[in-house]
């Protein structure tokens, strides 16, 4: 198939390029699954095995992130949460199931027995188990992009040390 193309007083003539056949090649970046690699969601699976309830991580040192545990606390009364810090060891293996660094403390995680949730999605999907009118509120906020809301969590949260300060121990 040819294509003319007028240009000027000229006509080019340009045809289409051959067919390349795609051929698959192993990336030298890419490296074998490792044989003592980690299942870390069988590794944790014994958190879901009594309880189905889901377990939110915060960071235990953070004053804001202590705080939003007791609001959660307060406003849960069926008890559908449960509560670990990121710093524990606990925390640290559920961190690596969600598939974030053990030393990650940048988010709240909220790890169900299916599903991990990070961010704005975390704290969304906790605004659901909780009592009224929180499951409504969740519901109107999930219209927001996702990018808008997680740069506003990223904001507060890259700066909640200095903005709410840090307590020596985990206070839960």
């Amino acid at each position: 198939m040819a294509l003319n193309v007028p240009v000027g007083c000229t006509r080019l003539r340009a045809s289409t390029p051959a067919r390349v056949r795609p051929t698959v090649a192993a990336s030298a970046n890419e490296s074998p699954p490792r044989a003592d690699a980690v299942d870390w969601v069988a590794a944790t699976s014994s958190f879901f095995e009594k309880e189905s309830r889901p377990i939110m991580l915060y960071d235990g040192v953070c004053n804001l992130c202590n705080g939003g545990v007791r609001f959660v606390r307060n406003n849960d009364r069926n008890r559908r949460i449960r509560f670990e810090a990121l710093q524990s060891d606990a925390g640290k293996k559920l961190l690596r199931r969600s598939g974030r660094a053990p030393d990650d403390i940048s988010s709240v995680v909220l790890v169900e027995k299916e599903r991990s949730y990070i961010k704005s999605e975390a704290v969304l999907k906790i605004m659901e188990y909780i009592d009224l009118p929180f499951p409504q509120l969740a519901f109107f906020l999930q219209f927001v992009p996702l990018f808008i809301r997680d740069f506003a969590y990223d904001n507060v949260a890259n700066n909640r040390y200095s903005l709410f300060g840090q307590s020596e121990s985990c206070e839960i």
